[in-house]
């Protein structure tokens, strides 16, 4: 019979999550969507790159929001169970409150593991990927960025002008500015061109103008009656580098085994094409290994509500007090890695401090019980 009211108990709560997760993942994916529409509008990468990218993108909020999610679930589930009575069935079956506060806790094993898989693999990869995929896209909507008597800035170093512009590629007025170094400069100007499309993207064909290179020993002026300026192999605006938060985490252990004496040092970096100081690389480890703990805190948190007498007159302020509660608590997970390249205890302290609070909370419980875990 206990068997049986476990296993209702552990489908309303994965159910549950499954169903909250999912619509709050999808709430925010749709509100980072739009603001991800620059990708098209202001980059000229394709609907189907912008579609790609943004796909990728649902593992880090999925991640992200995850362990708010599960504190909610149980939350309101226990809470649900409270409400309706249900809980006394647990009781009458000769089940103790701390046996089904361990068994939350155990069930909030599996998702501490979720969150560290999602952490320290699939975010990291995903985010690179989709970072990837995006740098290494042609510009498909490089013709539609440009607009008549406008100077558009469509690519790095790159300013292009035309006084007409029309749906078949071919301008008229012609101006191209190049930014080749920071003394460097290449300016283009054309009576006449077009559009061409290539393998790797777009070039102009440009007829009747002149080419000007202009550096520190001067300038040169060359004329020219037809040419082609290559853009195709111009960089886009699309960034190049690679962030610390899409590297993976095997990268991050062997750069801290390496320079864990210096995991403080803001001076000293780790790796070659893509280089990070090593204290950001300190505090984003921390960040993904300690922070899926807090899960196990929120579950014990939420179980606390079983604790509390129905006909207590101050049961539903005594609610509200544990949801805060637990959302400073989230909160302050959130920013805990912030605190870690202080001084040595205060580092030591907040890598204990998930287990300190774990202790904490049973010992609350016992003190409930009045140390008797018969009346528990």
């Amino acid at each position: 019979m206990n068997k049986l009211i476990y296993r209702k108990l552990s489908i309303d709560i994965f159910s549950f999550f499954i169903l909250s997760s999912a619509a709050i993942t999808l709430i925010i994916w749709v509100i980072q969507g739009v603001n991800l529409l620059d990708i098209v509008s202001e980059e000229g990468h394709a609907i189907k790159v912008y579609f790609y990218y943004s796909i990728l993108t649902i593992p880090k909020i999925f991640s992200k929001l995850l362990i708010f999610t599960y504190f909610l679930t149980l939350f309101i589930i226990i809470n649900r169970y409270e409400d309706n009575n249900e809980i006394l069935v647990f009781w009458t079956n000769g089940i103790k409150k701390i046996t089904f506060i361990n068994f939350i806790g155990k069930i909030s094993l599996i998702f501490v593991i979720l969150q560290l898989i999602l952490s320290t693999i699939v975010v990291p990869y995903t985010q690179n990927l989709g970072q990837q995929y995006l740098k290494n896209s042609s510009i498909e909507f490089f013709p539609k960025l440009i607009q008549e008597k406008k100077f558009s800035n469509l690519m790095n170093n790159l300013t292009i002008y035309a006084d007409e512009y029309n749906v078949d590629g071919e301008l008229k007025g012609i101006y191209i500015k190049e930014k080749i170094n920071e003394n460097e400069y290449k300016i283009i100007i054309a009576s006449k061109g077009s559009l061409i499309k290539t393998f790797e993207g777009y070039n102009f064909k440009l007829y009747d103008g002149k080419i000007t290179n202009i550096d520190k020993k001067g300038n040169f002026n060359l004329g020219f009656k037809e040419t082609t300026y290559e853009i195709a192999s111009l960089s886009s605006k699309t960034r190049k580098e690679k962030k610390l938060n899409e590297t993976s985490s095997l990268f991050l252990y062997y750069c801290l085994e390496n320079l864990f004496s210096n995991r403080k040092d803001e001076n000293i970096r780790c790796g070659k094409e893509n280089s990070f100081l090593i204290k950001d690389i300190y505090e984003e480890f921390f960040q993904r290994i300690i922070q899926p703990l807090y899960i196990i805190i929120l579950s014990l948190l939420s179980s606390l509500i079983i604790l509390k007498s129905k006909i207590n007159i101050f049961q539903n302020y005594f609610k509200t007090f544990l949801f805060i509660i637990g959302f400073c608590l989230i909160i302050f997970s959130e920013l805990s890695y912030k605190f870690i390249t202080e001084s040595f205890m205060v580092e030591i302290i907040f890598i204990v401090l998930p287990f300190v609070f774990v202790l904490f909370f049973y010992f609350m419980i016992f003190i409930k019980s009045k140390f008797n875990l018969s009346y528990l």
